[in-house]
């Protein structure tokens, strides 16, 4: 008994520290929640804005679409439809997460408006590698992906980066985080393109 007398003795100031300090990270995320939430969003309206030009406003079309991935995990994204200054369709645009070499990926991804072409992709977020595999951010990556099928892509060691096609030439001294991209852009577009489709014909009629 005098040991957890003892014990109570010693570390009262610990515990109640502890528990000052919880309460403390508490109220701060409360207070902090809606501005990080309002700056992710304000994120990802610029990011989409960059990808689809001629949008001047977005709209979520289709919210949760589940995407699965590896292992059988499921995600979850909403798709947007991007309206131009007409309120015509300028394309569709969606986030889509993946694991990279470091953390997970998350991109912004845009297609055109039939879902026939990419029109690129923009980094939401990522912690790869310095130097080599946050590469995937720079515009001599990313532009192999404008106007490329919005179908199944391949990534190669080698080849043109010019040359606007189904094949990704990778980065040089980071290919799993070009892999990556690649990856996470064939694993979401074939699903997106699907509820898009459904989404017609239910609006058709069909």
């Amino acid at each position: 008994m005098s040991k957890v007398k003892h014990f109570f003795e010693q570390s009262w100031l610990l515990i109640i520290s502890s528990f000052c300090f919880g309460l403390l990270i508490a109220v701060t995320n409360a207070a902090w929640s809606p501005r990080i939430e309002q700056n992710e969003k304000d994120k990802l309206n610029n990011l989409m804005a960059g990808l689809i030009t001629e949008a001047r406003n977005f709209e979520i079309t289709i919210e949760d679409v589940q995407v699965p991935g590896k292992k059988g995990k499921i995600t979850k994204t909403d798709i947007y439809t991007a309206l131009d200054d007409a309120g015509s369709n300028a394309g569709f645009a969606f986030v889509a997460t993946g694991p990279g070499f470091a953390d997970k990926i998350k991109l912004v991804i845009a297609v055109d408006a039939k879902c026939e072409s990419f029109l690129g992709f923009k980094v939401l977020s990522s912690n790869e590698t310095p130097g080599f595999g946050d590469r995937i951010k720079e515009d001599y990556f990313g532009n192999q992906f404008k106007k490329a099928p919005a179908d199944e892509l391949q990534l190669l060691k080698t080849g043109d980066p010019k040359t606007i096609d189904s094949e990704i030439i990778a980065i040089s001294g980071a290919t799993v985080s070009s892999e990556a991209v690649v990856h996470i852009l064939n694993t979401y577009i074939d699903k997106v393109k699907e509820q898009l489709q459904a989404k017609e014909s239910t609006v058709n009629g069909k």
